[in-house]
């Protein structure tokens, strides 16, 4: 129970256990009410309907500045203030950089720079006696991988709006950090992790032999959220030494799928 009487928002948690839901699902274990936010509301209401009194849901889209402030005012008055605010919205978007269209720029920015910034702004007005701001970043925040071109650098940018919000707000006792996970077994990446080949692409460049789970996030979002963490400014690279190394070149992977498409 390392967050006994914690108030946390998790948005990015509409979607049916997804890396929000299970990190909203790891906080309310250790103690913490949790409001889940996101798009849609049906996975909001199952996670709430799950975690009766302890668990309250509120639509949001995290790009426009009313309804993040609405999800903090929301937040307030159904627990009295936020000590925790974790974002984990994002958009596996993959696509060649020269393919990538204005469009497409737009949207992610959005979604993973802007976004993220409003969201952190309305949180810090609701955090009245410290607390803690997780970012989940991205592993390809530091690390190249082919044809992520948009995604990293909102990744990244994010990542120092975290280091500013920390440089900011530490007199407030107010802590910043990202998680950086690397590939994730998680619904978004589900299409992609069930291509033959495409596991065992990925593997060796893991030195703990294994791909990620949203659990070892939510792991690490517990200590950040805990009073135990003296840390700020800082990303975790919670992806098994995968930064160490390198994910696995295009051709690389294409060779693994085809190989292993060829032996089924």
């Amino acid at each position: 129970m390392q967050l006994d009487g914690k108030r946390a928002v998790v948005i990015g948690a509409a979607g049916n256990n997804n890396m929000g839901q299970v990190i909203a699902d790891r906080l309310v274990a250790e103690g913490a009410r949790v409001v889940v936010s996101g798009r849609k509301a049906e996975f909001l209401d199952s996670f709430v309907a799950a975690h009766s009194g302890k668990a309250f849901a509120k639509t949001c889209d995290i790009t426009d500045k009313a309804q993040t402030d609405a999800l903090a005012a929301f937040a307030s008055e159904q627990m009295g203030g936020v000590d925790i605010a974790i974002n984990a919205t994002g958009w596996g978007l993959l696509k060649p950089f020269l393919e990538t269209t204005p469009e497409e720029i737009q949207q992610i920015s959005d979604l993973q720079f802007k976004g993220p910034f409003l969201f952190f702004q309305s949180m810090i007005e609701a955090m009245k006696d410290g607390g803690s701001l997780i970012q989940i970043s991205s592993a390809t925040a530091t690390i190249m991988l082919n044809d992520h071109a948009a995604y990293m650098g909102t990744k990244a940018g994010t990542d120092h709006v975290m280091r500013c919000i920390a440089n900011e707000f530490g007199e407030r006792g107010i802590r910043a950090n990202s998680i950086s996970p690397g590939l994730t077994d998680t619904p978004m990446t589900a299409a992609g992790m069930a291509t033959p080949g495409l596991h065992e692409a990925f593997l060796p460049a893991y030195p703990l032999g294994r791909i990620g789970t949203s659990e070892d996030i939510a792991a690490a979002a517990v200590f950040l959220s805990s009073d135990q963490c003296f840390m700020t400014g800082q990303n975790l690279q919670v992806n098994g030494g995968l930064t160490l190394r390198r994910n696995p070149w295009k051709h690389e992977i294409t060779a693994a799928v085809m190989a292993a498409m060829a032996a089924q």
